[in-house]
Order: C-alpha cells, then sequence, then structure tokens
C-alpha cells in the first residue's frame, strides 16, 4: 500500500483502523482496549471522527475523551508511552513525512495533557496496580 501524502477522510480511516488493529493484538495497551470496548465498529468510527475533528477540523465528534480516560484507574505512563510508540510506527507506515508528522504532533500534545490532568492536576499515582484476582 502506498503512503497517504495528504490527511483526508479517507486516510484518517486507514490511520484509525490500522493503530487499532496494533492496539487490540499489544501486551500492554491491548488487554485494557479489550475489557472496555464491546463494540469495536462504534468505536473505530467515533476514533475516526475524533480525528477528523482534530486533524481536519469536522464537527463530527460529540464527546469528551478525557472523562472517559480518567475513569480507567489502571493507566499508567507506561501505556501512554505506548499508545504513544504505536501511534507513531502506525503514522509513519500511512503517511508520508509531513501529514506523518502532524499526526504525531497532535498525538503527543494530547497524550500530554492527558497525563498532566491525570498524574498532576487529580494526584493519580504512577505506580503499577496490584494485580486482580
Amino acid at each position: 500500500m502506498s503512503k497517504h501524502a495528504t490527511i483526508s477522510e479517507d486516510s484518517i480511516r486507514d490511520l484509525v483502523h490500522q493503530f487499532y488493529a496494533q492496539v487490540r493484538e499489544d501486551d500492554l495497551i491491548g488487554p485494557i482496549f479489550q475489557a472496555r470496548i464491546k463494540d469495536w465498529d462504534t468505536h473505530l468510527a467515533k476514533m475516526v471522527d475524533f480525528w477528523s475533528g482534530v486533524m481536519l477540523k469536522t464537527t463530527r465528534y460529540e464527546g469528551r475523551p478525557f472523562p472517559a480516560h480518567a475513569q480507567i484507574s489502571e493507566i499508567r505512563k507506561t501505556h501512554f508511552a505506548r499508545w504513544l510508540d504505536l501511534f507513531q510506527t502506525t503514522a509513519h507506515s500511512v503517511f508520508e513525512e509531513t501529514p506523518a508528522h502532524e499526526f504525531i504532533k497532535r498525538s503527543h500534545m494530547i497524550a500530554d495533557n492527558f497525563q498532566h490532568l491525570l498524574f498532576t492536576v487529580l494526584g493519580r499515582e504512577d505506580t503499577e496496580a496490584a494485580p486482580q484476582d
């Protein structure tokens, strides 16, 4: 598959679908997503709308992403790092350099904001949770 040179609805869809295919298989963050997302088609459509809003300024996305993530008690900085690593790898596989860089820049801004809110503002501990029985 050739890389996308521009950011469009189709290229965003490709990015989102390829990224979440990797997320679902990932040993570190996959279980967090798999435990919460029961309808992947709906989630993928929502994430396409989210990234379309971020990158193309469309207004289809409805929601507040931070509260949904704040509810997940096991999220740690290592999870953000892995999410960013997978996202960066996927962006580079889907896009040519300039649009890939734009997605990566935005993803870091979002992750940095979420981490600041979780670990600084809300004071969440960045320690591994005890294993669940």
